[in-house]
């Protein structure tokens, strides 16, 4: 992955509008609210493979244009909002762009089999010892 904040914020476009929330006075009067739009398929920043990978594993993200739509409005200052917004694009992005190690399938070790069946064996002789026996 190689992409930083500042590389992404060449490639962003902001959107911003009044926000709900906190901030008295303030939110009828200042647009806090940003909404980020990052165009997958456009990036200089990603090559082929991974902007295929970026728009199969977040294909429920995209908006009907293809733009990847992040959203702030927790703060109560524009730039605080923007800040935020490209901190969430960037942790989407990464998760995204992570692929899981494969699993190497291994064999249970000769303990592990003999713990488990030693394990078995005493459950066993617990439940037998509290069967009733026909003597009684």
């Amino acid at each position: 992955m190689n992409f930083s904040k500042t590389d992404l914020q060449k490639e962003v476009i902001y959107k911003t509008s009044r926000s709900g929330g906190k901030g008295g006075q303030n939110v009828n009067k200042v647009s806090t609210k940003v909404e980020l739009l990052f165009d997958i398929e456009r990036s200089l920043l990603f090559s082929d493979e991974e902007k295929q990978r970026l728009t199969e594993k977040l294909q429920s993200r995209l908006n009907r244009d293809g733009y990847l739509q992040v959203m702030s409005e927790e703060e109560r200052s524009q730039y605080l909002n923007k800040e935020r917004a490209i901190e969430k694009l960037v942790l989407i992005l990464t998760k995204a762009l992570h692929q899981p190690k494969k699993r190497k399938a291994t064999k249970p070790t000769k303990a592990m089999i003999a713990a488990r069946l030693g394990n078995k064996r005493q459950q066993s002789a617990k439940k037998a010892a509290r069967k009733k026996s026909f003597d009684d």
